[in-house]
């Protein structure tokens, strides 16, 4: 499949470090408009720490990023990327309405500027996309683990970004959460977003996918269309891929 140029995200061989340990060596990961890619691994593979090279989270040591073409050094247009945590850091406990919430997703559009009209319409359509209109009011506390990812997900498009990026967006949610977030997937893809999500497995995600990536020891050991109708574990590469990774998220873009 042919797609525009340049590519949403452009990783090459990226070699980091948390701790003083190194977690990728070598990593190559490309995103293109209108793709989605899913970024899988055992646990302690590399997927959450790619995740935050591309968003600036997690510094190279060696290598390079670019984000739509734009060096990462240079790069100032955060607007154009949604990013959804994964939900048990960024949304249990939190103090404020579901509205409130989904409204800080505009910051990168309008700064400190007062919130306008079409901020507002901006907020509702995103509301209206994962059927929590009618819950912006309330708060994000009292809503249950799937309502709450899918605020996180309206949050992230309310910019209406050209890039999405979803953490374990399917851990912990609900059969009507993981089909909101499919139908989500699908008209952002329609319209020409690119989209990166970490998971867990595939599952009801498996007909979106147009790659899967998988890392192992910080290393790609498979980049190439999902194995239809099979587990992960039918992609070479794989290993034992566990619920969750690890429970250090970014936090920086959009936290």
């Amino acid at each position: 499949m042919a797609y525009p140029t340049p590519p949403a995200v452009s990783l090459h061989g990226a070699v980091a470090s948390r701790g003083g340990r190194p977690v990728l060596r070598g990593v190559d990961l490309t995103v293109n408009p209108g793709e989605v890619v899913a970024l899988l691994g055992a646990n302690g593979s590399g997927k959450s720490t790619t995740v935050k090279a591309v968003t600036g989270a997690v510094p190279l040591d060696q290598g390079g990023l670019e984000l739509f073409g734009t060096p990462f050094a240079k790069f100032r247009a955060w607007h154009r990327i949604g990013y959804v945590p994964q939900r048990t850091t960024a949304a249990s406990g939190v103090p404020a309405t579901v509205r409130e919430v989904v409204s800080t997703g505009r910051l990168p559009q309008h700064g400190l500027l007062p919130f306008r009209r079409k901020d507002r319409v901006a907020v509702d359509r995103a509301l209206a996309a994962v059927g929590m209109l009618d819950r912006a009011g309330d708060g994000v506390a009292d809503l249950s683990g799937g309502q709450q990812q899918r605020v996180l997900i309206a949050r992230a498009l309310v910019g209406s970004p050209d890039l999405l990026i979803m953490d374990e967006p399917m851990a912990g949610v609900d059969a009507a959460s993981q089909q909101v977030l499919a139908d989500t997937l699908r008209a952002e893809v329609a319209r020409g977003a690119a989209v990166l999500l970490v998971l867990h497995e595939l599952g009801p995600l498996e007909p979106l996918i147009d790659r899967a990536v998988v890392l192992r020891d910080g290393c790609v050991a498979h980049d190439g269309p999902p194995v239809p109708n099979t587990g992960l574990h039918a992609l070479p590469g794989h290993d034992h891929v566990h619920p969750h990774e690890d429970h250090h998220h970014t936090q920086g873009l959009l936290a």
